[in-house]
């Protein structure tokens, strides 16, 4: 009886889920009075299910997840005859921990089970995030090596990373980076490889951040939660060490270990034996996603390495309704040094500084995903919600992290 009325029974779905059908749970449908029926229809069964978009698209796996601890991190990954040959790195941010990548993690592995091994690193998590962006990014490199070198038949390597994390993966991937040599110039095996060189002997190729401070926090509303108020922002850069330790210090400029420079300021260029923009050069995607509004963390300019004038209209509306969340797509062109401050006064410090970062992450081109949860009853916590952080509280930005696996160069 019930199945030859099927047909006539109303089906519901949270008021919460996007209409796109990327978001209806795959292969059911809930009935208003409770029941769960499974639809005979196979065909309208496969259209239920989360579509890929783009020429990486991919069929959901049905295979189970496995989970393995692996140099201090967790290693997930599809159980398969054959082994994945693509590293993908995750990296949280300040205070954070292994399991703050835990939904996206899953989500790419069941979405190309046998091509990627994503590792969560947790070689920084809790109060290590206050040793600073160099001590951290240390220990992310040597993770990640310890990393390869347990797992045979990895070719490719990718990092994902959030807030904080950002900085320490770009750290990191500095002091992983090996120059091509003069005789690998032709290499047959992978041309692009051979040009742009490797990155703990990996190819190199997606470079991706969510939220992450590339400009700092000093000034310019760049900490938007002291509202851009002269006295509060001088006064979080005379005492941020006392909150956020050496970290502090690197996020706020006013580190000067052995009179060099600030250590950002560094990681804009190629020093000190560490090659920080040729190594993001050598990927072939760098992805900055960044909050438009209601993250009171990270301000929107330096989550997306922009200038003021650079700044898409804050009033801008989701297009795709796969994404509903995703508002702005840029991608980016090479600063060629043409844009320099025209002021005949003596210049502002943090103005200064930051331009210098400006100019060295702009020698690269970026791929600029703008990111608004206005309408949003987890906007207030836009910060988390853009990586999915813990799913209950932060779930609308399911859409951000399909976006950026829709996207992913394979």
């Amino acid at each position: 009886m019930i199945a030859s009325s099927f047909s006539t029974l109303q089906i519901s779905t949270p008021d919460s889920i996007p209409s796109s059908p990327r978001f209806f749970p795959p292969g059911q449908h809930q009935l208003r009075f409770g029941l769960t029926l499974r639809p005979k229809n196979l065909d309208h069964m496969e259209l239920m299910k989360r579509l890929g978009i783009g020429c990486f698209a991919a069929k959901q796996s049905t295979r189970e997840l496995k989970t393995e601890k692996d140099s201090g991190g967790e290693d997930l990954f599809a159980e398969s005859a054959e082994k994945p040959d693509h590293l993908v790195v995750m990296v949280n941010g300040i205070i954070g921990s292994s399991a703050d990548w835990k939904y996206a993690a899953e989500q790419f592995v069941k979405k190309f089970p046998e091509k990627v091994l994503v590792h969560r690193s947790e070689s920084n998590s809790a109060t290590l995030t206050f040793d600073g962006v160099d001590l951290m990014g240390e220990r992310l490199a040597n993770e990640v090596l310890s990393v390869v070198k347990n797992r045979s038949g990895l070719k490719k390597i990718s990092f994902v990373a959030h807030s904080l994390g950002g900085l320490v993966a770009r750290y990191a991937v500095g002091k992983l980076y090996e120059q091509p040599q003069p005789g690998e110039a032709n290499s047959l095996d992978s041309p692009s490889k051979a040009k742009s060189g490797e990155i703990a002997g990996l190819e190199p190729m997606n470079f991706i951040t969510f939220a992450t401070p590339h400009l700092g926090s000093r000034g310019h509303r760049q900490f938007p939660i002291l509202c851009g108020l002269p006295f509060l922002e001088r006064t979080a850069s005379q005492t941020a060490h006392l909150a956020a330790g050496r970290t502090g210090k690197h996020l706020f400029l006013v580190d000067n270990d052995d009179g060099n420079l600030p250590l950002l300021i560094r990681m804009a260029t190629d020093s000190f034996n560490l090659k920080f923009i040729s190594a993001l050069n050598a990927f072939k995607r760098r992805v900055a996603y960044a909050n438009v509004n209601f993250d009171y963390m990270v301000g929107w300019r330096t989550s997306s390495i922009r200038r003021p004038n650079e700044l898409p209209k804050p009033n801008l509306l989701a297009t795709d309704p796969n994404y509903p969340h995703i508002v702005y797509v840029e991608h980016g062109n090479v600063d060629n040094g043409s844009c320099k401050s025209t002021s005949t006064v003596v210049k502002d410090e943090n103005t200064d500084l930051e331009e210098e970062m400006l100019h060295g992450l702009g020698q690269l081109s970026w791929e600029r995903v703008d990111v608004s949860f206005h309408n949003s009853k987890q906007r207030y916590v836009a910060h988390n919600t853009i990586q999915v952080k813990t799913y209950w509280l932060h779930s609308d930005g399911k859409d951000v992290v399909f976006h950026m696996m829709d996207h992913f160069c394979l």
